[in-house]
């Protein structure tokens, strides 16, 4: 397999190239059309695939693609995810090329959706295209589901698989939109915090006021707002916001285990972050305290005057932006109703507060030992001659959580990007190393299933 993919690698670059192009935003009305039309190239690059039945399914946001070839009678069906929108191009000064205008340099392909997910997703179809034209058939049953709204939290996707069980019934979901630990160190994350986010404003007077004239007599919404969030965290890093921790487990020995063996480097990580120390809940490590365990973040704080020079007020309003990432059992509604409480109760005197919330995701835990990510790890090693690891993200992809619950199935995240990748960023690219070692990783893996 590996000289066919070398045999048609520049082909499939070119390829690759034409799909980058498409600035398929989904979050900029201005884009629509852009989104639209790759959903329709990425439904002719399925049928080139020799995928049966595709379809591009409308939403009431940005469409869903879908392709199917299930003629592997006794076989295991399997789902591939991806989505082909992307983040947009800004700030745009700091990039080197153009972002919708893919170039190769160094071994890397640049552009805007090289890494997330675009170039991931093309393994896939690469990978089952290729099989068809070398075998005419597939070891296994194969269903695509794409979407073009993964950006703005997949809104429409998850109604669409509630709605359409029968048809995307799987034995597993394959998703390649995460990273190796490492360059040639691949990993299969094995758990995906959960997420909530809200905004908290706190109310004082019906106006600012002069602080001569009301400074120390007033409640400062400012000061209120201080207050409130120190009383989030007590002094070694624990959250204190009582029936927070409801549902989230103790790490066992073995999660211990498998985090201890991800490379890392303390010393490495503040001086790349320019931190003099890192933070974090008394007795866990980095990697576990940014894994397993939850949080509560400040993400901003605004209130009084904002404007050049100074502005002697007590002013009268303040607000902060807060989200949480979640693990285990914890639900999102029962989190937000406890900070809520916390709030309530904490609250200085003399201030109204109020808070909305505005995500909510559940946490994903997926057990490594699954035979699906087990065959995925053999697969890693036979194409990278070393065995995966199996981190634990701290972000969220919220849809996940869907897939296993609604189909009833697990979810093998099997990235190929690199951490150093710059998605969401200027300059981000793919390194076509792991784009066509990903390709052979992937028709093995079909093998082996």
């Amino acid at each position: 397999m590996k000289k066919a993919v070398e045999l048609h690698k520049d082909e499939y670059l070119e390829e690759l190239k034409e799909y980058l192009s498409i600035p398929s935003i989904s979050s900029s009305p201005d884009h629509k059309e852009d989104v639209k039309k790759a959903a329709v190239w990425t439904a002719d690059a399925l049928k080139n695939a020799g995928m049966e039945n595709v379809e591009v399914v409308p939403t009431e946001g940005h469409p869903i693609v879908y392709g199917e070839w299930l003629h592997a009678e006794d076989k295991p069906t399997i789902l591939i995810y991806g989505h082909y929108d992307v983040q947009p191009e800004d700030p745009v000064d700091l990039w080197e090329t153009p972002p919708f205008e893919p170039v190769v340099r160094d071994g890397k392909i640049y552009a805007r959706g090289a890494t997330d997910d675009k170039g991931q997703l093309f393994i896939h179809i690469k990978a089952v295209e290729l099989l068809m034209k070398e075998k005419g058939e597939l070891p296994v049953n194969v269903k695509f589901v794409i979407e073009g709204e993964e950006e703005v939290a997949s809104p429409n996707l998850g109604p669409f698989i509630n709605d359409h069980q029968d048809k995307l019934s799987c034995d597993a979901v394959v998703i390649s939109d995460t990273s190796f630990s490492d360059k040639n160190q691949p990993a299969i994350c094995t758990s995906l915090r959960g997420a909530l986010a809200m905004e908290l404003t706190i109310d004082t007077a019906d106006s600012d006021l002069h602080s001569g004239t009301y400074g120390g007599g007033v409640p400062n919404s400012i000061h209120a707002l201080v207050k409130l969030l120190a009383s989030f965290h007590d002094n070694n890093g624990k959250i204190a916001v009582e029936g927070f921790y409801e549902g989230v487990p103790e790490p066992t020995e073995d999660v211990r285990r498998e985090i201890a063996a991800l490379p890392f480097d303390e010393e490495e990580t503040k001086k790349g972050l320019g931190l003099d120390a890192l933070y974090g809940e008394e007795g866990f490590s980095f990697k576990e305290r940014t894994g397993i365990r939850p949080t509560l973040e400040v993400n901003g704080i605004t209130g009084g005057f904002q404007g050049e020079g100074l502005k002697t007020i007590v002013p009268k309003e303040a607000g902060a932006k807060i989200s949480c990432r979640l693990v285990g059992e914890q639900d999102p509604q029962r989190v937000y109703e406890a900070i809520e409480h916390h709030v309530r109760k904490y609250k200085p005197q003399g201030a109204r507060v109020s808070l909305q919330q505005y995500i909510k995701a559940d946490p994903v835990a997926i057990d490594s030992s699954n035979p699906f990510i087990q065959a995925a790890a053999s697969a890693y090693e036979d194409i990278y001659q070393v065995r995966p690891l199996f981190p634990k993200e701290g972000g969220s992809i919220p849809i996940v959580e869907v897939f296993g619950r609604v189909l009833d199935a697990p979810v093998v995240l099997m990235g190929f990007g690199l951490p150093s990748e710059n998605l969401h960023a200027p300059n981000e690219h793919f390194h076509i190393e792991n784009f066509t070692k990903g390709i052979e990783t992937m028709c093995r893996y079909l093998h082996k299933l």
